[in-house]
């Protein structure tokens, strides 16, 4: 059975690499203030996009609003294999009110492929990456800093669903791409 550099039912059941869950709890204020939501709406935005939305679209692993893309940038900020991401994005984001009204968020990555010596890792830019955030090398213990590497990964990925789930829900998203991604346009020579 041939599971690597792809989408598999069977890293998804079985994991792969390293298998993390993280979790926080926002408090309401916050995602008011600083989400620009409440509570309910941002775990509305999620059942319908994440769970009911990827189960209708068949999808295999993929219950998350756009886990591949904050994996995608710290593996090439740290030096991993791109291809990885494939695997390494299998994610389901789950969140919750809590009996005090506040979010529960929770990131369940069941197969982040990530190591922390040899190939990209030792490039300038991506050791330096590393060393920033504690990873680079083996680790006291082998392999203690890839299984580090794994929960920045995972922690990524949850502020980025958290972010882009707080855009959707507060119909933001747009507004915020014509702000930030778009270049003014320029006349065309001729």
């Amino acid at each position: 059975m041939c599971t690597d550099k792809k989408a598999a039912a069977t890293n998804w059941i079985h994991g792969r690499g390293k298998s993390v869950v993280v979790e926080a709890i926002i408090p309401q204020h916050v995602v008011r203030t600083t989400l620009k939501t409440t509570v309910q709406a941002i775990v509305q935005t999620n059942i319908h996009k994440n769970l009911i939305g990827s189960a209708m679209a068949g999808a295999i692993g993929g219950f998350n609003a756009h886990a591949a893309n904050n994996v995608t940038a710290v593996f090439l900020a740290t030096g991993q294999d791109p291809a990885q991401n494939v695997e390494s994005s299998n994610c389901i984001t789950l969140l919750e009110e809590t009996e005090d009204g506040d979010l529960w968020i929770c990131c369940t990555m069941p197969s982040i492929e990530v190591g922390t010596v040899g190939g990209g890792t030792s490039l300038p830019a991506q050791s330096a990456c590393l060393k920033a955030i504690g990873c680079k090398g083996g680790g006291v213990n082998p392999g203690d800093n890839a299984k580090q590497l794994a929960h920045v990964v995972a922690a990524a990925t949850m502020a980025g669903e958290l972010s882009l789930l707080a855009a959707l829900a507060a119909n933001t998203l747009v507004q915020a791409h014509m702000t930030h991604n778009r270049k003014p346009t320029t006349a065309k020579s001729t």
